[in-house]
């Protein structure tokens, strides 16, 4: 006839199942299995979120390009920057600008005339725009100078006169013994300079985006 297994041996018995269980599970199923699985479903989650969050930006893409087109539209009808992207060709711009506004002026240089005109390196590293800069001699008469002056500051890209010096004359240009470019007048100095585009550094970082 058999024993009768106390109660307290089956409870033992199962606690020692339970524990072996548990030991097997944590060794060969969870590193195994349930960790990568856990792994994978964050992975998951994550790439949802970035997606929903490029959708959402693509979506808004049409908007973006509208507000693009209508400040670039109000750039062109105001243009205040030199077109010209390094400084050298907008110095370059600058002299060209200078020849047509001095030969407008006075065709042939006839009353007035460029005795000199050297770029400059901007000091003003710290503002926000980019300048090009020209260190500008002329000798001009009156009327003439003004009508550069105007030509300069009045014309497209938007430009400036700044550090203007005017020496009276000792006698009326273009009279007298060696009339013409080389006689005197106003003996003119000025620094020509005009604003580079923005770099568009910020753009480019969104589209690397």
């Amino acid at each position: 006839m058999r024993e009768a297994i106390p109660d307290r041996d089956r409870w033992l018995a199962l606690a020692i199942l339970a524990g072996v269980l548990a030991l097997a599970y944590l060794v060969l199923v969870h590193p195994w299995w349930t960790a990568p699985m856990l792994e994978a479903g964050e992975r998951i989650e994550s790439l949802q979120e970035r997606d929903l969050r490029v959708r959402m930006e693509l979506a808004q893409a049409p908007q973006v390009q509208t507000r693009l087109e209508e400040v670039r539209a109000v750039a062109a009808r105001v243009p205040g920057f030199m077109d010209e992207r390094s400084a050298e060709l907008a110095t370059a711009a600058l002299s060209a600008r200078l020849e047509t506004a001095v030969l407008e002026a006075s065709p042939g240089n006839r009353s007035c005339a460029i005795r000199n005109r050297s770029p400059m390196t901007d000091t003003r590293q710290q503002d926000r725009f980019r300048r090009a800069l020209v260190q500008v001699r002329l000798h001009c008469g009156n009327p003439e100078l003004a009508a550069v002056l105007h030509s300069l500051e009045d014309g497209s890209p938007r430009l400036f006169v700044d550090n203007l010096n005017v020496l009276a004359p000792r006698q009326p240009f273009g009279r007298g013994a060696g009339a013409g470019t080389q006689g005197a007048g106003l003996d003119v100095t000025f620094d020509l300079y005009g604003y580079l585009q923005p770099q568009p550094a910020a753009a480019g970082a969104s589209d690397a985006r």
